[in-house]
């Protein structure tokens, strides 16, 4: 699992976009996303590519810490 701290999500296209952005990389990965605490978690991959996938989140314009 790959939990990551994502800041400026505020909606439902927000959730939609750093969704998309990891099945980009690697579609077969399960992410669940709550926005109002900030965290994505990334599950199904073994393994999950953290670089590529933080690559992916931030070039959708998201802040990942």
């Amino acid at each position: 699992m790959l939990e990551l701290k994502v800041e400026g999500m505020t909606c439902g296209h927000c959730v939609k976009a750093v969704t998309e952005a990891v099945h980009s990389v690697a579609p077969q990965l399960v992410v669940a996303v709550d926005r109002q605490q900030g965290l994505v978690k990334i599950t199904g991959g073994t393994p999950i590519p953290a670089d590529a996938v933080i690559k992916a989140i931030e070039e959708e314009g998201y802040k990942v810490n």
